[in-house]
Parts: C-alpha cells; sequence; structure tokens
C-alpha cells in the first residue's frame, strides 16, 4: 500500500493512514526546534486517531546540512521529492545578505510554484505583546509568492546589464536613468494576482469570515500594485460573484450592513494597513497582498502577537505544499536547547489541517495554548510573562506532548 499522498482532481488530497511526508530539518536553530516539534506531531496523531493513522518522517538534505553531505544546498532531487510527496515540512534556512547563493526559500517556492504564502496570525495568552489588546489579532495573511521584487530580476549598480538598460530605456523609452542605479524588475501578472486572491476568499467562505482585504500601493504603483487592486476584484467577483460584496455595494445596495454568509472584499493602500491592524485588527480577518507587502505585514502583526517564535506558516500551490518556521536560523543559538519551537509545531498543525487530519491538527493548537498558559516557556518568551519559569526547547516539546496526552 502506498504511503504517499496523492491528488484527486475532485477530492483534493488523497492522504494513506500511515503516510510518508518529508523534512527539511533547517539550519542554525533547525535541528533543536525539529527534534521539539516532531514528537508533538506523532503524539497528536496518535491521541487523535487511537493509533490508526500515523506518520513517517523522510529527512530531505538541504541547506548547510545537505551542502555538507552532497556539496548541494537544494538539490533537483530534494524539489522532486517534495513534489512528489504534495507534502513538506521544513525548519528555517541560511541565506546570506547582499551575496552568495539565492534564497533557498524563495526558490523551493518559485520551483515548485508555492504561490500563496499563508500565515495565520493569533494570539496565545500570556505572551507578551508591545500593543494593548492583543487578543484581538486574528488575521490570516495570503501573500503572493512567485512574483513582485522576490521574482529575483536585478542588476548591481555600473554593471554592464544596468548600462545596457539605461541606455536602452533612454533611446527606447524616453526614460533617464542613471547608470550608477541598481534596478530592479517588478513583474505583477493577472493571471498570479487572481489566483492568489481566488484561494484567499476560498478561505474566508470556508471559514464563515466576514472580510477580505486587498492590500496594495496601487496609489504610487499604478500598473504593477494598482494592477494588483484591479485583478483582485475581478477574482473575487468572477469566481465567488454569489458571494463577495464589495465596499461600494455594502453601502449602496445594505446601507453598510454585511448580509449573513457574505464575504466584504475591499482594499486598502499598504500605508493604511499598517495603522489600521494597529488601532482596530479586529476589522481585518484576511489580507491578500503582494510579495514584498505580504512580508511586511505579516512580520509587523506577529509582532503584536509576541513575535515569529509564536507564528506559522505555510506555502502552498497546485502541485504541492511546504509548511515552514517563520522566523530566520538564529545561529547564536544553535544547538543551545534554547530556542521557542512553536512556529514549526504551530505550521506543523496547517500541516495536518491541509492533509484533512484537523482533529489532530486541534490538539497541536491546544496544546501550544495550555502549554504557554501553563507558566513555563522558552528563554525567548519567559522573561516578558510574569513568573514564568524558564525551561529548554526540548523540555517545552515534551510539556506540549504531555498537554496533548492528557487531553479530554
Amino acid at each position: 500500500m502506498t504511503k504517499i499522498i496523492s491528488i484527486d482532481k475532485d477530492a483534493g488530497l488523497k492522504v494513506p493512514d500511515c503516510v510518508e511526508i518529508p523534512f527539511i530539518e533547517g539550519d542554525g536553530i533547525g535541528a533543536d526546534i525539529w527534534r521539539a516539534a516532531q514528537p508533538v506531531f506523532d503524539t497528536a496523531v496518535e491521541k487523535a486517531f487511537n493509533g490508526k493513522k500515523r506518520i513517517e518522517w523522510l529527512e530531505i538534505l538541504a541547506g548547510e546540512k545537505g551542502f555538507n553531505k552532497t556539496g548541494e544546498w537544494l538539490s533537483d532531487a530534494s524539489l522532486k521529492i517534495i513534489e512528489d510527496h504534495r507534502v513538506a515540512i521544513k525548519g528555517p534556512l541560511a541565506t546570506p545578505v547582499g551575496r552568495g547563493m539565492r534564497s533557498l526559500n524563495v526558490r523551493i517556492r518559485q520551483e515548485l510554484d508555492l504561490f500563496a504564502c499563508i500565515r495565520p496570525i493569533r494570539y496565545f495568552s500570556p505572551v507578551q505583546s508591545p500593543v494593548k489588546a492583543p487578543e484581538k489579532v486574528d488575521i490570516t495573511v495570503f501573500r503572493e509568492n512567485t512574483e513582485d521584487l522576490y521574482a529575483g530580476i536585478e542588476w548591481s549598480s555600473e554593471s554592464e546589464e544596468v548600462v545596457k538598460l539605461t541606455a536602452f530605456m533612454k533611446k527606447e523609452l524616453d526614460t533617464d536613468l542613471c547608470s550608477t542605479n541598481s534596478i530592479g524588475i517588478k513583474p505583477i501578472s493577472p493571471e498570479k494576482t487572481r489566483r492568489l486572491v481566488r484561494r484567499a476568499v476560498a478561505y474566508a467562505v470556508e471559514h464563515g469570515l466576514k472580510s477580505v482585504t486587498l492590500m496594495h500601493k496601487g496609489n504610487i504603483m499604478k500598473f504593477t500594485e494598482g494592477g494588483f487592486r484591479k485583478w483582485g476584484y475581478q477574482a473575487a467577483l468572477d469566481y465567488f460573484g454569489d458571494v463577495v460584496v464589495t465596499e461600494k455595494d455594502l453601502w449602496e445596495t445594505h446601507d453598510g450592513v454585511l448580509p449573513e454568509g457574505k464575504v466584504l472584499v475591499r482594499d486598502r493602500i499598504a500605508d493604511m494597513v499598517f495603522a489600521e491592524v494597529l488601532l482596530k485588527p479586529e476589522e481585518f480577518d484576511v489580507i491578500a497582498a503582494p510579495n514584498l507587502n505580504g512580508d511586511y505585514i505579516s512580520d509587523a502583526l506577529a509582532a503584536q502577537v509576541g513575535g515569529l517564535g509564536i507564528a506559522p506558516g505555510a506555502n502552498i500551490g497546485d502541485r504541492c505544499a511546504v509548511f515552514e518556521a517563520t522566523h530566520g536560523t538564529a545561529p547564536d543559538l544553535a544547538g543551545t536547547d534554547s530556542a521557542n519551537p512553536c512556529s514549526i509545531i504551530l505550521s506543523g498543525a496547517m500541516m495536518l489541517d491541509h492533509m484533512g487530519w484537523n482533529k489532530a491538527a486541534d490538539l497541536v493548537r491546544q496544546g501550544v495554548a495550555t502549554a504557554l498558559g501553563s507558566g513555563k516557556a522558552t528563554i525567548d518568551l519567559a522573561p516578558g510573562m510574569p513568573g514564568c519559569q524558564e525551561v529548554p526547547c526540548s523540555a517545552f516539546g515534551k510539556i506540549i506532548c504531555e498537554t496533548i496526552r492528557t487531553a479530554s
């Protein structure tokens, strides 16, 4: 019997009771947080299904560990394993800033066409927060993964490419740029915008949420981010015309009151979104954004609830999905057993939901919430939680496992 997930065009994922899931341990603190997280997933699946379902873990070599063992940071064979298995989970992977290799995270997303970066951000009491009412934050960000500035089309100052490009633009497009500029190209397309917004609205409909906000800077970048706004509205109306209500219709037809069972689709300028999620976060359910805006806003929202250490993430496409810790590698903490494993653990809960193993996913989230409320936490969280005892990464993972085992 196969242990690999398959896709039925009508029924979606077909997940065997004994399923093989690839994982990438990750660089820096990756090994520490993975050792804490894996037992949590196994415990939740065992508890939820009384031993009738289980996961067999298949390690993929990538990042520094992959390079040290195979000479490749991320091989084509590793990408093929993820694509074939349909679902994978990973820790953080290191990328040099301003030099060296291209981001492995970006490469995974683009080569596997994982176009939707999904980050559900909520507060877990009593984690310290810099805002007065973090419990009002319950927002899911849908960030387009494959284009915008993250497409990686850029050239350095005074390079041969920049000299050629500036000369061409001056001659053919009447645009006078200095050759000492570094230049990047920002592609945003109707096709990729539409599929992201379609998934964002579908998520809102499926979860009974009230609004999807298109975040853009279309007042300045009228054809790229302005296009994102225009194509986003078109997708929402084309695919969900019987369910969605635009802001214009809300006031002209419904006197400002959203009808029961409908989803409001609206747009906001990017800088306004940053202000409004601080002032009235309860008015946002789903935010759909181009790549760079989505990167900024998801990290800003995570800060409102206590940081990236408790923020999960998923990269999902039509062929496969990769779930990941949203923070960095924190090399100074590597091997110290002090890192916070909550991000990858909560990302694993998203993975279980994606597989249809929702009962196990709920146990993982409940386990994290109970553990954080128990008066014990890792070094990044404990100092801000009055009376909290600081515990190692491995010990915190064991606390979560125990809360799951004893859950009613």
